[in-house]
């Protein structure tokens, strides 16, 4: 089977009304990237995926915080001292480079691996990857603030609050979904490393000295949860972090890694994050954010388990990993989960005529009550469905003329071609029965 590339799937997801190079008529900006249609469907039903795997616990709660937040919080964080990439500039051709992605070889030439000229390359610098804005009508440094580079210190500082409103005993833990910005000198592969982009994290609050059996048990569930996506496990592996590869926060740490065509990179980070995160919030802030278990009457700062994954990485996985050539039928298709498949069921018509189109049209209303259908009349049938293929619908149903005499209509599969018949009042019954138990 040819394997899917780059060039592949940016081009079907322009081609297909998924993503858009964003103020394209502009001439674009550099690695930002505008949702069409179907990439809308796609990554809210892949963030309600995440949702629900994590809120339908008794344990975690969602939480909403602000993008901007006190200027305290990144200091207390480490963000304003360490949240740098070492910078370095070619002075021939202005290029610039992460001087850890430069190949040893060509550094130690101070080689641009853009223009290929030696002995051009500039010392390192370090380059704070926070937007950095102003808030307020007076641009001074009183007023400065940032666009939030993650959305975990937003949980954070509000877990005593979320705790308190509702009553929650650790272990527990709180899931956000949002945007986070970070100036990325090298961003790339499309909408896999991007400057302005969505999380979906959860923090879990543990009691020290539990927090090891708690890693262990959340490693496992979001490996879990990506198999569930549908996503192929040969292509998914666990990466442990070395010493060396540790954050300045985290005792211990894992990551989930996808096979991309650009090879194994991460797709979700697991960390112990120990109680680092409110020790320096309770220290800059001045105020307490012990946890009281009143079964031992001990006073704590929990522990933090935290999963965290990128909402346009997922999505980019997920087109990786559905995009099939079948070349036994000369075409293209997403085998994308149906429950995330941006549109459940395409209608067609055998014919425009006849009162073919408008008992189709019927249909398609009386399904869109259920989950989201197109309707579609133009072209061959078969061109019809291979359209539909591309996006990853995974039903489709086709009206003719032996309807007008038994109501009933033929259900066709995505991948297989099957095609069954049934009466069109038991579609949607059909459709949700196998969306459940996909």
């Amino acid at each position: 089977m040819p394997e899917a590339t780059m060039d592949k799937i940016v081009a079907l997801a322009k081609r297909r009304g998924f993503v858009f190079p964003s103020s394209e008529i502009y001439g674009g900006l550099n690695s930002c990237w505008d949702y069409g249609p179907f990439g809308v469907e796609l990554k809210k039903n892949i963030q309600e995926f995440w949702w629900r795997s994590m809120t339908l616990r008794p344990d975690v709660v969602g939480l909403d915080a602000s993008i901007l937040m006190h200027p305290k919080v990144w200091e207390a964080s480490g963000h304003v001292e360490n949240f740098t990439d070492p910078l370095v500039d070619c002075r021939q051709c202005k290029a610039r480079f992460r001087e850890d992605e430069i190949p040893p070889e060509k550094m130690a030439k101070r080689q641009c691996p853009n223009c290929g000229n030696k002995d051009t390359l500039t010392e390192a610098r370090r380059f704070n990857l926070m937007f950095k804005t102003f808030m307020g009508p007076v641009e001074e440094d009183a007023s400065v603030v940032y666009l939030r580079p993650e959305t975990a210190q937003g949980i954070y500082v509000n877990y005593l609050n979320v705790q308190t409103t509702t009553r929650l005993k650790v272990p527990f833990g709180i899931a956000q979904v949002g945007k986070a910005f970070r100036n990325e000198i090298t961003p790339g592969n499309f909408i896999f490393r991007t400057r302005e982009f969505e999380q979906m994290e959860m923090q879990f609050f543990v009691k020290p000295g539990e927090d090891g059996k708690w890693f262990e048990y959340w490693r496992n569930q979001r490996m879990e949860y990506y198999q569930k996506l549908g996503i192929r496990p040969e292509k998914l592996r666990f990466h442990p972090h070395e010493k060396d590869e540790l954050a300045h926060y985290a005792k211990e740490a894992c990551d989930v890694q996808y096979e991309f065509p650009f090879g194994w990179q991460e797709l979700e980070g697991i960390h112990n994050r120990t109680d680092f995160d409110l020790k320096r919030h309770q220290e800059y802030s001045g105020k307490s954010l012990l946890y009281f278990d009143d079964a031992t009457n001990e006073k704590y700062l929990p522990f933090i388990i935290e999963t965290s994954a990128g909402l346009n990485r997922t999505m980019l996985t997920v087109l990786v990993d559905a995009y099939w050539e079948d070349t036994a039928h000369e075409r293209v298709v997403l085998k994308l989960h149906p429950r995330l498949a941006p549109i459940k069921a395409v209608i067609c018509p055998l014919v425009k005529k006849d009162g073919l189109a408008e008992i189709a049209e019927k249909i398609t209303e009386d399904l869109r009550w259920h989950f989201p259908v197109l309707y579609d009349q133009q072209g061959g049938i078969g061109k019809r469905y291979y359209r539909q293929d591309e996006i990853g619908t995974p039903y489709g149903i086709t009206v003719d003329y032996q309807t007008k005499e038994d109501q009933t209509v033929t259900l066709r599969d995505r991948d297989t071609l099957d095609q069954i018949r049934l009466p069109y009042t038991a579609l949607a019954q059909e459709i949700e029965k196998r969306l459940r138990s996909a």
